[in-house]
């Protein structure tokens, strides 16, 4: 009875472990723009695997240069809805992926499931803290 009662509950347990658990994999986005001035463009890839893909597209009018491309590529990790990059700085970064994601941390927003108003939240990403001093504060919308 005792060894019955004890593999229900950690089955119970287990169970909702699961059932709270986050998919923070997947693509994020945001675009800014003001109509023959300026165009910004972020993009964000979690991938399953741990590794994040990001690229970065601006177009200012009378900008020298007038359009920039910066990517950025490494790994996430996530604890308690707080996800953490890193870049490798021998494998993630070369001439093309030059943006450095470490001691960056954003936290991923949702609404709360016992949240039950109309309330609508989009899931996000908002980035609290980075070494690259333009993304901290950006909120990237998981698409």
């Amino acid at each position: 009875m005792k060894l019955i009662l004890t593999t229900l509950i950690l089955i119970f347990n287990f169970v909702i472990s699961f059932a709270q658990s986050n998919d923070f994999s997947g693509d994020y986005a945001r675009s800014l723009s003001e109509k023959g001035k300026h165009e910004i463009e972020y993009k964000l890839t979690l991938n399953p695997d741990g590794t994040f893909l990001f690229h970065s597209y601006s177009k200012m009018d009378k900008g020298t240069p007038s359009e920039v491309n910066k990517y950025g590529k490494g790994k996430w990790s996530s604890k308690n809805n707080v996800i953490t990059f890193s870049s490798d700085k021998k494998e993630d970064l070369d001439e093309k992926h030059t943006l450095d994601f470490n001691n960056s941390v954003a936290r991923f927003v949702t609404k709360n499931p016992r949240d039950k108003s109309d309330k609508i939240v989009q899931t996000k990403l908002k980035f609290l803290e980075s070494g690259i001093f333009w993304i901290k504060g950006i909120d990237v919308f998981k698409i």
